[in-house]
């Protein structure tokens, strides 16, 4: 029940930040390696980019990518909640002398962050893919013109074989531990240390969502350089192995962005990752707190 009850809760956060999810991929593709002034920005900030792809893609466009999303939120948040609120139910995260320890929620929300995401990669490819689809007049990054998610893991895996599948998943492994450990470790410690405060209610759902609300903030910060470089990565266009043509791997991508595009280079997209990220956090992790805390309250 822990995994159903964490799977279903990222899902129902991704209806809602989807769309923030296709506008945050397709800022952090444009000008990618290239100095700034040098490109035409199609998208200037969030609003511009939603009313730009509204526009010229349609507003169903704004969805681009939603299946595969749903997939992997239910995958990658299904095992790494899932595992994480097995190892806080078993204990493992407080001290000898019941104190709730950070470190311990940090490493536990790392470990379980990597199970998930490598598992769901290449559902999180596609995804990239498919979101950066657009019309030639606003298109940004390589475009792979794929017909939906079935057909292009199946185009992909008869090209480049289950190696092609998971192309880029190690390179992806960096944002989601930094992310996983950050989220986890941040909510439980907020949650833990408001509720020795005493300001709300034991079990009120305003602690789930004051925690949920610190922790996206802090998500944002830590993970954004990793976030354009993962999709950067997934996204570049390949050769007849299936090896990337532009980057080596996670750190090339970094420092290739950061030599090209400047510091602000590994910050694109920042702030639609804010209203994507710090929603989505807030969303999802303040479900998995209330269903859980519906499933042991009626149901055991």
């Amino acid at each position: 029940m822990d995994f159903l009850m964490s799977g279903l809760a990222a899902c129902g956060a991704c209806v809602f930040t989807n769309p923030l999810e296709v506008v945050k991929t397709r800022m952090q593709l444009q000008g990618e390696l290239k100095a700034p002034g040098t490109y035409q920005r199609h998208y200037r900030n969030v609003f511009h980019a939603f009313i730009t792809i509204g526009k010229v893609d349609g507003l169903a466009a704004l969805q681009k990518g939603l299946a595969p999303a749903l997939i992997y939120q239910f995958l990658m948040n299904g095992i790494r909640l899932g595992t994480y609120g097995m190892a806080e139910a078993g204990g493992y995260l407080h001290t000898a002398e019941g104190a709730h320890s950070p470190a311990r929620s940090a490493a536990a929300g790392a470990m379980a962050g990597v199970m998930g995401a490598y598992l769901g990669s290449p559902i999180y490819m596609v995804k990239t893919h498919l979101q950066a689809q657009a019309a030639s007049e606003i298109a940004v990054g390589h475009q792979y013109k794929h017909q939906g998610m079935f057909q292009a893991l199946t185009k992909i895996g008869q090209k480049h074989g289950l190696v092609g599948l998971w192309r880029g998943a190690l390179g992806g492994l960096p944002r989601v531990i930094i992310g996983s450990s950050t989220q986890l470790c941040t909510f439980s410690s907020t949650k833990d240390l408001l509720s020795q405060w005493e300001i709300f209610p034991p079990q009120s759902w305003k602690l789930a969502l004051v925690a949920a609300m610190v922790s996206g903030i802090a998500v944002v910060l830590a993970m954004a350089p990793f976030d354009v470089a993962c999709t950067r990565l997934y996204n570049q266009p390949t050769n007849a192995q299936g090896k990337g043509l532009m980057y080596r791997g996670i750190l090339d991508a970094l420092l290739q962005t950061a030599r090209t595009e400047g510091i602000f280079g590994m910050y694109k997209g920042i702030g639609a990752s804010y209203f994507r990220l710090g929603p989505h956090t807030i969303l999802s992790l303040f479900f998995w707190d209330q269903l859980r805390s519906l499933y042991y309250t009626y149901a055991k």
